[in-house]
């Protein structure tokens, strides 16, 4: 991939915004292991767009959060902000956009599943939000924020409690609520860890991350997803 010469064109139909300047999402979209391996000192990467897009996303979800649940209170809104624009969610959000797919990554990156990192997807959120901020304002990154996160809030928030709705359904019907690591893979300091979540003796879904307790959530996330609880 040369740097720079990809087209944006579907990526805009989807977000439902024309970039001014679409330099802002090379930046957004370039991994600092890309600009280290090619040596591109004039190269940026999405670090700093990332920054300011995650203290915009704060801003305009809580102020979301705060019109639509009066009743609720700053701690409960608290949790629920963090619940909805937790790593999971956020990476589901630009899987399913394919921001993976524009990432510019060092070979290294490309060859261990950069491009599918649950970090790095997350981030591909906020560095995307950041780039529409500066090259649209602040009305374009509330477009962009509602279209694609604050659309069934309760839904998504689920997965802050996913492991005690899996536990009421599993005492409810009597059965045995365990996780089981099934795969481990990655260097020591750096451990990606695949959990199943199963009920009795019969296995259902599974979650994979750096932090086996995370894995743990997802796997209960999608397995109340699975059984129809939300």
């Amino acid at each position: 991939m040369v740097y720079g010469k990809q087209s944006y064109t579907e990526l805009e139909k989807v977000l439902g915004y024309t970039f001014k300047d679409r330099t802002y999402l090379d930046t957004a979209f370039t991994h600092r292991s890309f600009a280290n391996e090619y040596h591109l000192v004039k190269v940026e990467s999405y670090e700093r767009l990332e920054f300011l897009g995650d203290a915009i996303l704060e801003f305009i979800s809580s102020r979301k959060l705060y019109e639509e649940y009066p009743e609720k209170t700053e701690g409960e809104l608290t949790q629920l902000r963090a619940s909805l624009v937790c790593e999971y969610t956020l990476s589901q959000i630009t899987e399913e956009l394919h921001f993976g797919d524009y990432l510019y990554l060092s070979h290294g990156e490309e060859l261990t599943g950069g491009r599918k990192r649950k970090s790095i997807l997350c981030d591909l959120f906020e560095s995307v939000l950041g780039a529409i901020y500066l090259d649209g304002g602040i009305e374009e990154a509330f477009k962009y924020v509602e279209k694609f996160l604050l659309t069934d809030i309760e839904k998504k928030t689920l997965f802050y409690d996913a492991k005690s709705i899996l536990q009421e359904y599993a005492q409810k019907h009597n059965l045995t609520l365990t996780y089981e690591i099934v795969k481990e893979s990655g260097p020591d300091h750096n451990k990606t860890y695949t959990v199943v979540a199963k009920l009795g003796d019969e296995s259902k879904e599974y979650g994979t991350n750096h932090k086996v307790k995370e894995a743990e959530r997802e796997a209960a996330h999608k397995t109340i997803m699975a059984l129809g609880l939300a």
